[in-house]
């Protein structure tokens, strides 16, 4: 090696939030300045390794893989102390495989079984694990280091014997570090005596935390924003200076020039160390089989087996004429999969799949028909792995599987949300605990969020920071630099304002930077031994063990990854069948659902798709109603369409065009239109590129998959190679070199669009499920999405807009009526007490098992007397009063609610008193001389309630939004509905694309006051209608015209400009005015006409204290006919003192008083 320094102590990204090295940035940068060899030693991890050593290899430099690790003061296993006093810094490199092994096992430990603030060891296992292992002092927070810092020699000198004595000799250094800070030349000092009387020979090394000396004022801010300190904080963690970086061997030489033979033995080290990891080998689990198969044998049985069983349905399709294909078709490919598969070596991994979702369907937990390549598979068609036949859909096995894949094949499983954690439970037991993890996933600062980070950091305001990072468009592969580029707002604010600019400057560097560890929503790694044996492990806060590697990672190891994925959309569905099988008797079997159902398609033609799977978008909404799909396909090629390169690119407006016979379908060849017929002559798929490879150039379905990636990637060495293969295939086969090259610029053109039919086939079978439901069973279907939803007060809320849409009554929470989930009555789906917020599982359990033992719950007083009054406290009462649960428990209809939920709550401590003071009686044998003398034998009306005011209709409908997080018996614009439809407001729910002026009218259910760094007074705030809430942005130019209308609770309506994506909705408001200035709002009149032979007091008394519930600005004329008089005689009177809220709601309570016909507006 003839360089004369090689960097043994650097961190990347992946010491999280502590280094700022990018590894492709490093390597780059290492490559072109002639580094040939590089140590990466993150804090406590292997996070790195893998990716580090392929890319470094790649570069022609060689890894040197390593960790800084923490070594507990005392045992691993204590659990006390000062975080900072309870361990030391040691780093250790891998000099073989058996040393990266070991470093392995040590890091692994740390996290499973030394964690107390870090990741430690102890030097008892090192001592177990220090074959093949180098070891350096480390830096000032190394033992040898602390040891001479604090002037106790002796300290320094055993530690440094016990390491040289653990790690053998030769394999231990003592490390000089100077980056000018005056005790690292204390300590450099005191380690030429030890390194003298011990043996020991010394290195140097930097300590690498960022790749440029100019990087540490983002280096800096990074270590902020990992403690969550501000920049001006005196008393943060800091590094000293900016000399962290990657320094050249002259810059090393510079400061270490009086040690030559430390400069050398970093050489020296580097040379020893060499760890290959580039060969891969799969270390698939072991599946047992029964006597006497062998694995081959018995995969075939099991395949040959659920083949028998699938006939059924295959031969009744194919005596209705159904069958594309004739079922000698079927066994032929059935036979070749299995060869190709048998060939390959892959068998256990299918019974390994085939397995645990058997488990899966044995229990009844719901299991997705499929997901990605592998619907294209029969032999997973035949295990039941998928449910969706390949041949019928004409789905392509070798776009799954082909001799010429190197990398196992990729079974991703779809399975019920709730019951998800049963099947990796399983798994677990079968395979072991040990050889079974979880995957971790890392998350990167993207563009919005490290303007956020880096912002707050900086110390400047929420509103300055907040407008920067609103000024970065929200599309999933946005950059900084693209958002300067498309965004001049943003670039006006870069180029004006120094704050922003230092703010975007720091932000550009720490960009896509690591910034967490989390747990992949999915993977799960099953090893034929324990994972230790192949990758490190780690432990997340919430104590889940997961690989210390991503992904990718694993499976470029040989790792058996499998994707457990929970879909919410199977809990649907199954809920929905049950609970109509429940009430009914009748069973819905879902995989039996006839494709062509009038009504279903029908409801995708309107676009009513709000709830199902994949279609509820508002663009995809829109889609839909412009195409009209009128058969199964059409979902396929509409789902497989509608992403962004398609929309981009107008793809999936030619489609619908000619589905339409707007567009003539022309097919170049003939032999073309059996292949892109079902899409109208546009290219949707990428099996459809495979087909024309094979049916028209000869290629073999290997050969036209590697066709399908090298199209996709885009590599235009690879292409032209592809090119001349089809055109050669295509012109022996009779095509002529000008029309070949014309189809192939075509499949060129739409691969980049393509998308897999095999996936998007199977997600379209769950998407006609679930609308099949909506459509012919719409309120069990809706009852169970919107249990589903009952934590998620948008989607709650929007999915009742539609229940109201689709005549689907919902009816108000009910302790005598309502359960758990949201039920379907006679009458409606009763809304389930899920719903109701601060009311958690086991207080409903409680309410229901009490209601269950008394019939009915007519006394608050009462069913204290038999509830867990642990878990059904103050605020689970108060909050069910408030949603209107406890209406029912009147002894007659008489009183309004609005009185009754008020007196209720008046007497909740009443009531949980007197329920905690007979249940201790109870229990000391007191019950029937207590329950004799008690107050609430009869219903709450034998009780005293208080005497309290009763609720105005708008504190009513606030109780609800506070119990339900929506409102639920009315919504305070509804009085304002005539006049906003007059004005030309819009719904928030029919916003559904950006448009330079709207006009909305809503509540501010949500009020944020903010400053701009020069102090200008702004404001952010939510406004919510019947159907949806939208953020609205206050600028300081309309914030001074219109800050005295914005408040909390405050009816208004706002114009603005609206910008609308996929993913969020912002108005930005040009004027704010309380909703009473529509035109003639004020002054509307509620006019009641009574005949003095059907009203009496008693009716006045009545409307008097609806009045007070619905006060608001409208004035009340009441017109009494005195009719027995002679002649007869009408009296008008004008209220003066009463107004109300003009509703609906209002309106029909007067018509329930006076009767119907008897209320009109003036």
């Amino acid at each position: 090696m003839s360089t004369e320094f090689v960097h043994l102590h650097l961190h990347t990204e992946y010491s999280l939030l502590d280094g700022a090295c990018r590894i492709g940035e490093l390597l780059d940068h290492a490559q072109q300045t002639g580094v040939s060899a590089l140590a990466v030693t993150e804090h406590g991890n292997l996070f790195s390794s893998v990716i580090f050593h392929d890319q470094a290899r790649t570069r022609g430099i060689k890894p040197i893989l390593g960790c800084e690790v923490y070594v507990a003061t005392g045992s691993r296993h204590a659990r006390s102390g000062t975080p900072g006093d309870t361990n030391n810094h040691l780093v250790l490199l891998a000099e073989n495989l058996t040393g990266y092994h070991n470093l392995i096992k040590l890091v692994s430990a740390g996290y499973t079984e030394g964690f107390y603030y870090k990741p430690r060891i102890d030097k008892a296992l090192l001592s177990q694990h220090a074959s093949g292992l180098i070891g350096l002092s480390s830096c000032l927070k190394g033992e040898v280091a602390t040891g001479l810092r604090i002037e106790q020699p002796r300290k320094a000198r055993e530690a440094a014997a016990t390491f040289r004595d653990i790690l053998g000799p030769g394999n231990f250094f003592l490390e000089m570090q100077y980056q000018g800070i005056e005790e690292q030349r204390t300590v450099n000092t005191g380690l030429q005596p030890i390194a003298r009387d011990l043996g020991l020979p010394l290195v140097c090394t930097n300590d690498v935390h960022y790749l440029k000396q100019g990087d540490h004022r983002p280096h800096d801010v990074l270590l902020c924003i990992g403690t969550g300190k501000n920049v001006s904080d005196e008393r943060r963690l800091r590094y000293h200076g900016d000399q962290f970086y990657l320094k050249s061997p002259d810059e090393m030489r510079a400061v270490f020039g009086d040690w030559p033979q430390a400069l050398s033995n970093t050489v020296a080290v580097a040379e020893r160390c060499d760890v290959e990891l580039s060969t891969t080998q799969s270390h698939l689990p072991n599946f047992d089989v029964p006597a006497p198969f062998t694995l081959n044998a018995y995969f075939e049985h099991v395949t040959r087996d659920g083949f028998e069983r699938r006939l059924a349905t295959l031969r009744g399709a194919a005596g209705r004429g159904e069958l594309k294909h004739p079922i000698a078709d079927y066994a032929a490919r059935l036979a070749y999969e299995i060869e190709i598969i048998v060939k390959m070596r892959y068998p256990g991994y299918f019974l390994i799949v085939w397995d645990f979702i058997r488990y899966a369907r044995d229990r009844g937990i719901p299991v997705g028909p499929g997901r990605g390549s592998a619907a294209g598979s029969l032999v997973a068609y035949c295990l039941r792995i998928t449910d969706v036949d390949p041949m019928q859909f004409d789905l392509i096995f070798e776009r799954f599987l082909n001799p010429e894949r190197v990398s196992l094949p990729d079974i991703d499983i779809d399975f019920c949300e709730r019951r998800r954690g049963e099947v990796i439970e399983y798994v677990t037991r079968k395979y072991g605990r040990d050889n079974v993890a979880q995957i971790i996933t890392f998350g990167t600062m993207k563009a919005r969020a490290v303007v956020r980070d880096v912002g707050r950091t900086l110390g400047m305001s929420y509103a300055d920071v907040d407008r920067v990072a609103k000024a970065i468009p929200p599309a999933l592969d946005m950059t900084l630099e693209k958002a300067l580029e498309e965004n001049p707002a943003l670039k006006t604010l870069e180029q004006q304002d120094p704050q922003v600019a230092e703010l975007i400057t720091v932000a550009k560097r720490l960009e896509g930077i690591t910034r967490h560890a989390s747990v992949h929503a999915a993977g799960v790694v099953i090893a034929p031994k324990p994972v230790t044996e192949y990758a490190p492990i780690y432990k997340s806060q919430k104590d889940e063990i997961t690989t210390q590697w991503a992904m990718k990672e694993i499976e470029r190891v040989g790792l058996l990854k499998m994707d457990f994925l929970g879909l919410s959309t199977l809990t649907l569905l199954h809920d929905a069948v049950a609970h109509n099988r429940d009430t009914t008797g009748e069973t819905i079997a879902l995989d039996a659902l006839p494709l062509e159902d009038t009504k279903t398609y029908r409801l995708f033609s309107e676009g009513r798709t709000l709830g199902i799977f994949q279609f509820e978008s508002s663009g995809m909404r829109d889609t839909l109603r412009k195409a009209k799909p009128e058969r199964f396909e059409d979902l396929i090629a509409l789902n497989a369409l509608y992403r962004p390169g398609p929309l981009r690119g107008g793809v999936i407006d030619d489609f619908i065009a000619r589905k339409h016979g707007k567009v003539e379908i022309r097919y170049e060849l003939p032999a073309l239109e059996p292949i892109l017929k079902e899409t109208y002559g546009v290219i949707a798929f990428q099996e459809q590129v495979m087909r024309i490879g094979s049916d028209l150039a000869g290629f073999s379905m290997g050969d036209a998959d590697v066709l399908r990636k090298a199209m996709g990637k885009k590599s235009a060495e690879v292409m032209q190679a592809q090119r001349e293969q089809f055109v050669q295939g295509a012109i022996a086969r009779g095509v002529s070199q000008k029309k070949a090259t014309k189809i192939f610029d075509l499949m060129e053109f739409f691969a980049g669009y393509g998308f897999n039919k095999s996936h998007s086939t199977a997600y379209a079978l769950i998407a006609y499920q679930t609308a099949y439901l909506k459509a012919n069973y719409p309120w069990y279907f809706m009852a169970s999405l919107l249990t589903i939803e009952a934590q998620n007060t948008d989607k709650l809320a929007l999915y009742m807009g539609e229940c109201r849409d689709m005549g689907v009554p919902i009816l108000p929470p009910d302790v005598n009526a309502s359960d758990l989930a949201f039920k379907v009555g006679p009458d409606g789906v009763r809304f389930g007490l899920t719903a109701v917020r601060n009311v958690g599982e086991g207080a409903i359990a409680s309410i229901l098992k009490g209601r269950e033992r008394t019939g009915r719950i007519g006394s608050l007083f009462t069913l204290c007397e038999d509830i867990d009054l642990r878990l059904v406290n103050k605020r689970v009462l108060e909050s069910l009063i408030k949603a209107g649960a406890f209406d029912s428990s009147l002894a007659n209809g008489s009183r309004q609610p609005a009185t009754r939920r008020a007196q209720l709550v008046a007497v909740v401590d009443r009531a949980l008193e007197h329920g905690g003071r007979l249940q201790r009686d109870r229990e000391r044998g007191q019950t029937q001389l207590f329950e004799s003398m008690g107050p609430a034998d009869g219903p709450d009306d034998d009780v005293a309630l208080s005497d309290v005011a009763a609720w105005s209709e708008s504190e009513q409908l606030a109780h609800e939004k506070e119990a339900l997080g929506l409102y639920l018996s009315g919504h305070p614009i509804d009085g304002y509905r005539d006049q906003l439809e007059a004005a030309g407001a819009r719904a928030i729910t029919s916003l559904a694309t950006s448009e330079p002026k709207v006009l909305v009218g809503g509540i501010i259910s949500a009020y944020r006051p903010l400053k701009t760094r020069r102090g200008a007074p702004m404001a952010v705030l939510t406004l919510e209608d019947r159907g949806g809430r939208l953020e609205v942005v206050v600028f300081p130019e309309t914030y001074e015209r219109c800050g005295p209308v914005l408040a909390p609770d405050r009816l208004v309506l706002v114009t603005g400009k609206l910008d609308k994506d996929e993913e969020t909705a912002r108005l930005t408001a040009d004027d704010v005015r309380p909703v009473e200035t529509l035109t003639g709002s004020v002054g509307r009149t509620l006019s009641i006409h009574l005949t003095s032979a059907r009203r009496d007091r008693r009716t006045l008394q009545a409307l008097a204290a609806l009045f007070q519930v619905h006060r608001g600005p409208s004035r009340i004329l009441l017109e009494l006919d005195l009719r027995e008089r002679t002649p007869p005689l009408r009296v008008r009177a004008r209220l003066r003192d009463v107004r109300v809220r003009p509703s609906e709601q209002l309106a029909r309570a007067v018509e329930q008083i006076c009767g119907e016909g008897t209320v009109s507006w003036t």
